[in-house]
């Protein structure tokens, strides 16, 4: 006998932590499932173990329990083995699964094919694993768990309850699809973003390289020539700019690595990024956009976790747990207790100030009339239509913005070396209409 310690889910989606004393992992999973329980992670504990550890251990009885507490610590779960895996790649892993499980396919075949043509290390590793999981009794949502940097808790559980129902392939293709979706909007906000970026860089770019170099040679021509004679007002500003970037221009870089520090370690305390949140919901041009996307992804979760058969409690706690914004996961939470006693989700999400009325409208009906999962679908297909738009109207507004402000940058510059010039011009040419 050896002693298995596991994190588990229990009918209200509380996490559960214990041991349980089994002859392989496949009986420690089914004990823990024996007592009602969902497991989500679970492994030996080295060292530990039912009659023939005990036996040896009876000596290290009075052992301190600072020693124990440190083992504890020690332990290491198959839940953190695995590597990366680009989300492209899972959605064709999810693809090509569902494809052969729907043609009738035993799932340990699938993994077998899967793994022949499998060409990504972690993948294979992975798919290693899962094999052997399920070789040794263990059921697909639970070999998938040892595995979380692959496969989340939405994928997890939605596969959970695919094989509770017996429509893995269909949960599969749903998990495909919303995967294909999300990354779709993202690759647009990103894609949206390029043009703008490389415009700034590159007035940030120019705009350094004057000030640094160019200009420093006009100042010394202009005193040259025209010795302490007075230059244009705009003329001055630039060299007083020039002047200041040269001298500053250390501080300025660690002034802002210090902006980046501190947004970073801001972003990373409790308060700080609740306040970082709020407000990237509420500014003025990519606040929307914002509000839109967490929407758009909030609501499509919610509704593809509900079709898959995941039940509502369990299905708010995963939603919350990658909403990301922690405005969000807090109206979520909301929405979570008032369901847990027994209440309707529309007044919480009402009452959050986060979602429009015509959200909470189309989820009331949902709820009314029992078709809440393909509410909360309808809404996210509007709401990624409305993401869009957005992208599209953002970048027809960024566009021509920076444009504009890198002319009036480089421009203004222009200007001010033009201006002394023809004051030169003028003096030269006066001068030689006298001789």
């Amino acid at each position: 006998m050896a002693t298995f310690q596991y994190i588990a889910m229990d009918a209200q989606g509380k996490e559960q932590r214990g041991t349980v004393d089994a002859a392989d992992r496949a009986q420690a999973i089914a004990a823990v499932r024996a007592a009602g329980l969902f497991p989500s992670a679970i492994g030996e504990v080295k060292g530990g173990g039912g009659a023939a550890a005990k036996k040896p251990a009876a000596k290290k009885a009075a052992a301190p329990a600072k020693k124990a507490k440190d083992i504890k610590i020690n332990i290491k779960l198959p839940s953190f083995l695995g590597g990366r895996v680009k989300p492209k790649d899972l959605t064709t892993f999810t693809r090509q699964l569902a494809t052969l499980v729907n043609a009738g396919l035993p799932l340990m075949r699938c993994i077998e094919v899967l793994k022949k043509q499998n060409q990504i290390p972690a993948m294979g590793t992975c798919l290693n694993g899962i094999s052997e999981s399920i070789a040794g009794g263990g059921t697909f949502s639970e070999a998938l768990t040892a595995y979380p940097k692959i496969f989340d808790n939405l994928y997890v559980n939605m596969v959970k309850a695919g094989e509770a129902g017996g429509v893995l392939e269909v949960v599969l293709n749903r998990l495909a699809e919303f995967a294909e979706k999300a990354q779709k909007i993202k690759n647009k906000v990103k894609g949206a973003m390029i043009y703008p970026s490389v415009v700034l860089l590159a007035a940030i770019g120019i705009t350094g390289f004057l000030l640094t170099t160019v200009i420093p040679k006009f100042k010394q021509v202009f005193s040259d020539i025209l010795g302490d004679a007075s230059l244009p007002a705009v003329t001055e500003f630039v060299m007083g700019v020039s002047d200041f970037v040269q001298a500053n221009g250390l501080q300025i870089a660690i002034g802002v690595a210090a902006l980046i520090v501190i947004y970073k370690v801001i972003g990373h305390t409790k308060g700080g990024s609740y306040a970082l949140d709020v407000m990237r919901l509420k500014m003025p041009v990519t606040g929307t956009l914002v509000k839109r996307t967490a929407i758009s992804q909030v609501t499509r979760t919610l509704g593809t976790l509900l079709a898959s058969g995941v039940p509502i409690l369990q299905a708010l706690q995963i939603v919350r747990d990658t909403a990301g914004n922690k405005v969000i996961v807090n109206a979520l939470q909301t929405v979570h207790d008032a369901v847990k006693e027994g209440e309707s989700m529309t007044d919480p999400l009402a009452a959050s100030g986060v979602f429009p009325p015509m959200v909470v409208s189309m989820v009331q009906v949902g709820e009314e009339t029992g078709a809440l999962a393909d509410m909360l679908t309808r809404i996210a297909n509007t709401y990624d239509d409305e993401v869009d738009n957005a992208v599209a109207g953002l970048t027809a507004a960024i566009e021509p913005a920076l444009i504009i402000f890198l002319a009036v940058v480089v421009g203004t510059i222009v200007i001010a070396m033009f201006l002394p010039m023809i004051k030169i011009i003028s003096s030269v040419s006066g001068g030689g209409g006298g001789m």
